[in-house]
């Protein structure tokens, strides 16, 4: 139980005494009740902030965060209903709001899939501590009564328009079902779960007689998963490595360490040094690599959330593509997997001179593999 945790908790303690306030029959007792709300709100922020910069981010916190919130607000809610301050389908609706956005981020964190609060999420939260203190202190002061209802109507329009923000946001989680990790990863279906990039792919190393390996730091893996879900992948596939630390891709992979501190982990010139040390340490014909910032944060680096590079050595050279994402982090990893696979059927492309027709054009034109200035955004 640290600090952050303890703030947590104690929006969950502060709940009886604000609704013995509210009904409390001493004068100023409203007052009181509507400064316990805003002084205990505002340990939602603070309790993350202290969490964060302490690196005191737990399991309990994880939970009981957002189920201290919740309930703090909810019950404020209720007692306003009782007490004939607030219409109930009102609370029926925001309660029915957090209810779906609950069940549908637990159905999504099991798919490993998460998705960070919106704007629109966070300015929902404000609206609603700032329509229960109006709705609170409209009793003692009749003159608030006009600014409560329109705050109210505030309220309930950014609970809604979150809420369709956050199911756009979840929609993998309704359209996906039973199928959810192969269309994450590009599969057709569930009657034909391997990728058709890697089906291609697959088919152009073998038909080559040539060998792949990969070197992944923000999909952890993710490509390699797609170009193995073809059976008979191991006549190509030598193997992959996945490395996020820098130590890793130095002892690994042979990074140079200058080249990580001048340029950061997440740069063309990295990736193309990751690229050419699994070709040589692997020894495979081929090798991609994979860098980026995934999200939902940019770890401080202050590049951009989404910023890829995807590079691919070969005998002919090493050729490296940058593309910047706009989707969540499980999009991203999607994404710069997919794009990985394009990047080495392109590479191929131009060795053997046949185009992969389901490949998209990659834009700025076609520049010699070895050229690490050709980076194409996407």
């Amino acid at each position: 139980m640290n600090l952050p945790n303890a703030l947590t908790f104690s929006r969950i303690l502060a709940i009886p005494v604000l609704l013995l306030l509210l009904v409390a029959p001493f004068t100023w007792h409203d007052q009181l009740a509507a400064a316990v709300f805003l002084v205990f709100s505002a340990t939602d922020s603070l309790d993350g902030t202290l969490a964060r910069r302490r690196g005191q981010v737990t399991e309990l916190g994880k939970f009981l965060d957002p189920l201290a919130d919740k309930l703090f607000v909810l019950a404020a809610l209720i007692e306003l209903v009782q007490l004939g301050l607030l219409a109930a389908w009102v609370v029926v609706v925001i309660f029915g709001r957090e209810l779906v956005i609950t069940i549908l981020r637990s159905v999504s964190a099991g798919q490993g899939h998460v998705i960070s609060a919106t704007p629109f999420g966070k300015t929902k939260t404000v609206t609603q501590i700032g329509a229960i203190l109006l709705l609170i202190l409209q009793r003692p002061y009749p003159a608030l009564h006009l600014a409560a209802e329109f705050g109210i109507g505030i309220t309930v329009a950014f609970t809604l328009i979150s809420g369709l923000d956050y199911l756009w946001s979840f929609r993998h989680v309704l359209v996906r079902g039973s199928d959810s990790f192969a269309m994450a990863a590009g599969g057709s279906s569930s009657s034909d779960p391997v990728n058709p990039l890697a089906r291609k792919l697959g088919e152009r190393l073998r038909d080559a007689g040539l060998t792949l390996s990969l070197a992944e730091s923000c999909t952890g893996g993710l490509a390699s998963a797609l170009v193995t879900e073809l059976p008979g992948s191991s006549s190509y596939f030598v193997g992959g490595v996945i490395i996020y630390s820098n130590v890793l891709k130095e002892n690994l992979l042979g990074v140079p360490a200058g080249l990580l501190e001048r340029h950061g982990a997440v740069s063309a010139e990295v990736v193309r040094a990751m690229a050419e040390g699994a070709r040589q340490r692997l020894g495979s014909d081929y090798a991609a690599a994979i860098t980026g910032i995934s999200g939902p944060d940019a770890d401080g680096t202050g590049k951009p959330v989404g910023l890829t590079f995807v590079g691919v050595a070969g005998p002919e050279g090493t050729r490296v593509e940058r593309f910047d994402f706009g989707g969540d982090r499980w999009e991203n990893r999607r994404q710069a997997a997919t794009e990985a696979l394009k990047l080495i059927l392109a590479v191929l492309d131009e060795r053997t001179g046949v185009r992969y027709a389901d490949a998209a054009p990659l834009s700025g034109g076609q520049s010699p593999v070895n050229d690490i200035d050709h980076e194409a955004a996407t």
